[in-house]
């Protein structure tokens, strides 16, 4: 069986240029994921890592896709090899039932993380260049109508710290940290 992963890193971007491509090779299952790709936690990935059985081939557009590192991708692909899975990348023409499929996946795997390295520090440049520019101030504060109400109540012991993190929807880092700017 045929089946493909396609991955988009913001819900922004569009699915259809890999759908396509899935339909033309006429790919019979496709999980979706809508995530950054820079680990293996994603839903649809591991769907279809559980789904996958001896015999079948994962297609997809390009390794980028399915892996942000070198070490995700080979791991991924070792798990696809331990169920005698095939793996294919189209843009690549990456097939991991060759000798040579398999040294190509291996260096263009290095290539793809060290693109997204490259990224990565691009963007940390911009950000200091905005931020010395006076452009970039960061994400916004939460802010939530009842907090000091709720925290007070919580210092009086009415509930736990849990319950007021509930109540005001925050997790437990950003919680602390503006209950000890008080």
């Amino acid at each position: 069986m045929k089946v493909g992963y396609i991955r988009i890193s913001t819900t922004d971007q569009n699915t259809a240029r890999q759908e396509v491509l899935m339909q033309e090779l006429q790919v019979e299952q496709v999980y979706i994921d809508r995530m950054s790709g820079k680990n293996t936690d994603r839903p649809e990935l591991q769907r279809m890592m559980h789904f996958v059985r001896e015999g079948d081939m994962v297609i997809v557009e390009s390794i980028s896709r399915f892996a942000r590192n070198t070490r995700d991708l080979l791991d991924l692909v070792e798990q696809l090899t331990a169920k005698h899975v095939e793996f294919v990348s189209k843009k690549e023409a990456i097939d991991t039932s060759t000798p040579t499929g398999k040294f190509m996946l291996t260096v263009f795997g290095a290539v793809a993380e060290l693109e997204r390295e490259y990224i990565l520090q691009r963007q940390k440049e911009g950000i200091a260049v905005a931020k010395a520019a006076g452009i970039y101030k960061g994400r916004k504060p939460i802010v939530h109508p009842d907090f000091d109400k709720v925290v007070c109540q919580w210092r009086e012991g009415r509930f736990t710290a849990k319950e007021a993190m509930s109540r005001l929807g925050m997790k437990p880092s950003t919680f602390y940290r503006k209950v000890k700017a008080l």
